[in-house]
């Protein structure tokens, strides 16, 4: 009985430890990474040419300039675009690709109308020999009367 006990225990920390994500290898890359979040304002570029992105309407873009035409079409100006601190989550994989989840607070204008709203964005960034480049993203506007967000 003892025996079984321990194997039990075994096995649950085993798949606790494996499904924890890894937050903290390739620290140079995770700077890297963390630096150009931070860097990022509106009207910069740091998309990859095969840039894929997947708007909060379920439209989808082939390129940044695909991307820009939407914002247009949707009379949509952004502001600003800043990272909240203490929600990024950066997973690089290879030191060569980064799974990157964080949260932004986004202020726009929408048919002339200030917009203010917190973005919970997913995207995927490639390093090639010019540096890191985004490869693919998503964002999802937080409902803050479901999921409060507390930025400070």
């Amino acid at each position: 009985m003892k025996a079984l006990l321990t194997a039990i225990l075994l096995a649950i920390g085993t798949c606790s430890a494996f499904a924890q994500a890894d937050t903290t290898s390739y620290p140079k890359e995770r700077q890297e990474i963390k630096e150009l979040l931070h860097r990022q304002k509106p009207g910069s570029t740091i998309d990859c040419n095969d840039f894929i992105a997947v708007g909060p309407k379920g439209d989808i873009s082939f390129s940044h300039q695909e991307w820009l035409e939407v914002q247009k079409k949707e009379k949509l100006v952004f502001k600003s675009v800043q990272p909240v601190p203490g929600n990024e989550f950066i997973r690089i994989y290879d030191g060569s690709m980064a799974v990157v989840n964080f949260l932004i607070d986004v202020k726009l204008v929408i048919d002339e109308q200030d917009v203010n709203i917190k973005v919970r964005r997913l995207e995927v960034y490639h390093k090639s020999a010019n540096g890191w480049c985004r490869v693919a993203g998503q964002g999802t506007q937080v409902d803050e009367k479901l999921f409060p967000v507390n930025d400070k």
